[in-house]
């Protein structure tokens, strides 16, 4: 049986999965219809601007030779994270960190899966150009936030996939 609180953490936690995928994938198709490559559109001077790219690795474009293996571990981190975290969540804090975290990895996969070269080859499409920083989207955005946001439930509010403080261990007794 499943307590109202449950039920409320994991209808947002899909929402905020369908939703983070929903807006990654629109974001990128309206990026490749509308973007060139090589000719960036000012959004904050020349701070921020949109421009096309197309991202065969992970982050800051590391490991470009190794795109089948990112769509393998994007493959392990979801069934993991379906299996293993998911059921556990019990609260909304963790509800939106795994969220965030399993739209980001699955907006990226997505691109991987569906574009060219082909299955499992697939470039992902950045578009979002930070000045002396990176090219990124919109799921890379998601998985930032979400590791953010994990990091700050784990170390800040200590508070496990319930919601309740994280037990300190064991505690002895001295009689």
């Amino acid at each position: 049986m499943t307590s109202r609180r449950t039920r409320g953490a994991l209808i947002a936690m899909m929402a905020i999965i369908v939703g983070g995928i929903a807006l990654d994938q629109i974001t990128k198709a309206i990026a490749v219809a509308r973007l060139t490559p090589g000719v960036p559109i000012s959004v904050l001077s020349d701070i921020v601007t949109l421009q096309l790219w197309r991202n065969a690795g992970a982050a800051f474009s590391t490991g470009t030779s190794m795109t089948v293996a990112f769509s393998i571990l994007a493959v392990a981190v979801l069934v993991a994270v379906s299996v293993w975290v998911i059921p556990k969540v019990r609260s909304m804090v963790w509800a939106v960190g795994v969220g965030m975290g399993m739209a980001g990895v699955a907006g990226n996969f997505i691109d991987r899966l569906v574009r060219a070269p082909g299955p499992f080859r697939g470039l992902v499409v950045d578009f979002i150009s930070v000045k002396h920083f990176a090219v990124f989207n919109v799921a890379d955005i998601l998985l930032t936030c979400a590791a953010l946001w994990i990091v700050l439930i784990v170390f800040v509010f200590k508070s496990d996939f319930k919601g309740e403080p994280m037990s300190q261990g064991a505690r002895r007794t001295t009689r």
